[in-house]
């Protein structure tokens, strides 16, 4: 495996700063697992083809996972290394301009896939492996602070309750990825390399993750950039019905422009071309971007 942590630096991929209110981000999801919820581009020559997709679509960010985030069979270190390492690889030779992310908990494969050429840590367990900030310091990557209501890795919510308010998941979940944040922080992670994610789902029913996007503003108000990783998730699902992941792409459109108005530098989702199509409407909108192509009226 080749060590890109001297390389990275000269290359002109796509930089963090650059994600911001009125200007967010599509991170595109590339899962190597065989068991996602969603989508699953298995083998490396079908990750490499859905980078390829996403990029073209308007993706500055592709997140690489090899861990299913649910239950699921035992994936060790090695094997998760295995199925990200050689995708990141081949994502850095071929796409020189996009910001590999790695979906990953643990210090281990953040390190392995730095060297690969990762410059993003997407932790979506809320800093079980409290070694993943020193990984994102030592090679100086962003990384991603999220709030799961203290659930273990791969492990569901039951009944969770936060406080005798509906608003205390709003107090519970800002103190907790403010914490991590500071924890980054004190490991030498700068703030424009810190990112927090409410992460709607993750130790939370359907009423506290719609609260949470409803005072988003909370979040954005930190100074922090704010992942919204909404794409397709069960609280969109039940939010309009009992329906499937499948049929969830209108609802979850309905959520990210939502989410743009209100101050997201960062969407994560599975359909780069709808989430990029809601983003300019949703911008031109508030008056942040003008529209692309404007004749109407003037033929």
């Amino acid at each position: 495996m080749k060590d890109r942590t001297d390389s990275a630096a000269e290359t002109s991929r796509f930089d963090l700063s650059q994600a911001r209110p009125g200007s967010p981000a599509i991170m595109a999801v590339i899962n190597r697992t065989t068991d996602s919820f969603y989508e699953s581009a298995a083998t490396l020559d079908e990750a490499i083809s859905a980078v390829a997709a996403a990029t073209a679509e308007g993706a500055q960010i592709v997140d690489i996972g090899g861990v299913r985030a649910g239950r699921g069979r035992e994936i060790s270190v090695a094997e998760e290394i295995d199925r990200v390492c050689p995708t990141i690889e081949a994502v850095a030779d071929a796409h020189p301009d996009v910001l590999i992310s790695v979906d990953t908990w643990r210090h281990e494969v953040a390190e392995a896939a730095c060297r690969a050429g990762a410059g993003l840590l997407n932790d979506t367990w809320a800093g079980v492996d409290p070694q993943l900030a020193a990984v994102a310091a030592r090679h100086e990557v962003g990384i991603v602070c999220s709030h799961t209501g203290g659930l273990d890795p791969r492990t569901d919510a039951h009944r969770n309750r936060y406080g005798l308010h509906a608003g205390d998941v709003v107090d519970a979940t800002e103190s907790g990825v403010i914490e991590l944040a500071e924890a980054a922080r004190a490991a030498g992670v700068p703030d424009e390399r810190i990112i927090i994610d409410p992460t709607p789902d993750f130790g939370k029913n359907t009423y506290h993750s719609l609260r949470l996007l409803r005072d988003l503003s909370r979040f954005t108000a930190t100074g922090f950039a704010v992942l919204l990783a909404i794409s397709r998730k069960d609280f969109i699902g039940e939010t309009i019905g009992d329906v499937s992941p499948e049929d969830r792409l209108h609802g979850t459109i309905a959520a990210t422009a939502l989410a743009v108005e209100r101050g997201a530098s960062m969407i994560r989702t599975h359909d780069v071309r709808a989430t990029a199509d809601a983003i300019a409407v949703a911008l031109a909108i508030t008056g942040e971007a003008d529209p692309k192509h404007t004749v109407r009226g003037l033929r």
